[in-house]
């Protein structure tokens, strides 16, 4: 019982650790598709992606090759990018659901 009560508040920080993240599907040019659960994890390509947060407006998720960075505008939308290979980069379409 004491260890439950122990892991218990850790559970709780795990899962506010990256509350800011929004639910999104985005395609980012060479075929690269990009999607986020509510609070994480961020999956490319259908792999789930290591996850750095930087503050509660923006992240960053790396795999497959390239680096997604999803930044939450003001107004609370989405914006997504990535930088690839060779100095690819661009803007990432969020699709609306």
């Amino acid at each position: 019982m004491k260890s439950l009560l122990l892991a218990a508040p850790l559970l709780i920080i795990a899962s506010v650790a990256h509350a800011g993240i929004p639910m999104l599907n985005a395609t980012c040019p060479g075929k690269i598709e990009v999607h986020a659960d509510e609070g994480g994890p961020i999956y490319i390509n259908g792999k789930e992606a290591k996850l750095k947060k930087f503050n509660d407006n923006y992240f960053e998720a790396k795999g497959a090759g390239v680096t997604i960075s999803l930044s939450i505008n003001p107004d609370g939308s989405p914006g997504v990018s990535y930088t690839g290979k060779n100095k690819a980069n661009g803007i990432c379409e969020v699709k609306q659901g």
